[in-house]
């Protein structure tokens, strides 16, 4: 049997380790990814960041959120963040930590979705802006809640820190993607 033969009889979406070509197969593996952003959100959350500006985090939940985007697509990367909103909001959080999760990740997967959609940009670019919309939308979500502009002082920051931030997510995510492309045309996912 030649090679060619071989796959197409065996297309590496049926035969790999993960078979997302049933519905059940995909629920599940976005069952499992996301858990895994639950667990990242709870080791975010036992490791305190010594920062004088509030609000600055590492965002390593985003390192699934991304993957899904590219892989799932919106709307699912949308669930998975929503579930995982809820999660570690019930868990460790509050109902206004749950508030800004939701304000900062609507505005951040809507706009990686239009960047991503544009074709303009990297992974790495698409989570960068990704971490400064988040920044943004959480900025939004207090002015809501405090009724005053004054929190808008510390947006200069957190655009810093949520573009430094979503760029390290990203050269995480296009590893990542990089190394399971290359295991899914193997056959291995």
């Amino acid at each position: 049997m030649n090679k060619n033969r071989r796959i197409s009889e065996n297309p590496p979406e049926k035969t790999g380790l993960f078979r997302t070509d049933s519905p059940a197969a995909k629920i599940a593996l976005l069952g499992l990814l996301t858990a895994l952003a639950v667990i990242m959100g709870y080791i975010e959350h036992r490791i305190p960041l010594p920062l004088p500006v509030p609000g600055i985090k590492l965002g390593l939940c985003n390192i699934v959120i991304v993957f899904v985007l590219y892989r799932f697509g919106f709307l699912r990367a949308l669930t998975v963040s929503i579930i995982r909103i809820l999660v570690i909001g019930f868990l460790f959080g509050s109902p206004v930590s749950m508030f800004y999760g939701f304000f900062g990740a609507l505005l951040s997967l809507s706009g990686m979705a239009l960047l991503m959609r544009s074709g303009r940009f990297s992974v790495i670019g698409v989570s960068a802006g990704g971490g400064a919309l988040h920044s943004i939308g959480q900025i939004g979500a207090a002015a809501i809640l405090t009724a005053g502009t004054g929190i808008f002082r510390y947006l200069p920051v957190l655009l810093l820190a949520g573009e430094f931030c979503g760029a390290l997510i990203g050269l995480i995510d296009r590893t990542v993607l990089k190394r399971l492309g290359k295991q899914r045309n193997e056959g291995i996912i």
